[in-house]
């Protein structure tokens, strides 16, 4: 009898469990808007199946650890989709859920698509978004009980050349200043990048640039190359990187679970293992 009553006690919180995880908190990045394109922040979102577009008011998805689990560290993450779209599912609740596995907490960016069609935004805007989800991240950490030694990066395709963009260009301030969160600091603590485009290379690498890890498939003909001009970059400027190409694996692999090779399946354990060793588990 008392096994019984266990399972209805059970049964009758699932209901308010999956409400909660379907229901992630989100978090805009602007309090009225996009600056320049406030008009715009009501039209809904476009999405199906795998992606999201028409994105006019960007914003935080938040994935948190369980709290047993939770270390403190933290990672924005970017998905990709060339700037068209955004693989919102594959590139972004995946990525969040495996780094919730290893207690990061996660938050997946919708940032403005300049090449979507009919599209009113430039690549500056697309980047002003990125540093704008650093900052935030940074002046909220707090909130969420993050660490702010150890915020990340972490993109995918064009969601790499996005986090590129950031991770390489951090002026201390945005020249144009809504509130006090553009004076926070949007230097990111570690980079990951995923088949990086190839708009994520820059002509030099500073010396201050975050820690790199890099994955791709040598036989990805869009992506494979920036991964190794960076590489090249990092190594130069004699700062930490890691880097895994594999011999098959073309673009797009995602997190790996969709992918029949065996190598390509467990590529997040190597990102794993990278951040481990670097102690941004350390609390």
């Amino acid at each position: 009898m008392k096994k019984k009553w266990h399972l209805i006690f059970i049964a009758s919180l699932l209901p308010a469990i999956l409400t909660a995880q379907e229901n992630k908190q989100v978090v805009y990045l602007y309090p009225n808007g996009a600056p320049g394109f406030e008009i715009r922040k009501n039209e809904p979102e476009q999405a199906k199946d795998w992606w999201v577009k028409n994105i006019h008011n960007p914003s935080l998805t938040v994935y948190l650890p369980a709290k047993e689990k939770a270390n403190g560290a933290a990672v924005i993450i970017c998905p990709g989709g060339g700037h068209r779209e955004l693989v919102f599912t594959a590139e972004g609740e995946d990525a969040a859920e495996y780094f919730n596995s290893i207690g990061v907490a996660a938050f997946v960016l919708k940032y403005r698509l300049f090449r979507e069609e009919n599209s009113p935004y430039k690549q500056e805007h697309t980047l002003q978004d990125g540093r704008r989800a650093m900052r935030l991240l940074r002046q909220q950490a707090a909130i969420w009980n993050l660490d702010t030694n150890r915020i990340g990066l972490m993109g995918f395709s064009a969601g790499g050349e996005l986090a590129g963009w950031v991770a390489f260009n951090f002026p201390k301030e945005e020249l144009i200043k809504i509130d006090s969160i553009d004076k926070v600091k949007c230097k990111a603590d570690f980079l990951v990048l995923v088949y990086p485009g190839p708009l994520a290379v820059p002509d030099t690498i500073q010396p201050d640039a975050p820690p790199l890890f890099m994955i791709a498939a040598n036989d990805d003909e869009c992506c494979s190359e920036p991964v190794v001009k960076l590489l090249q970059l990092y190594r130069q400027a004699t700062i930490k990187t890691e880097v895994h190409l594999y011999a098959q694996g073309k673009h797009a692999f995602n997190m790996g679970k969709r992918s029949s090779l065996k190598s390509i399946n467990t590529w997040p354990q190597r990102m794993a293992d990278w951040l481990l060793d670097n102690g941004y588990f350390k609390k």
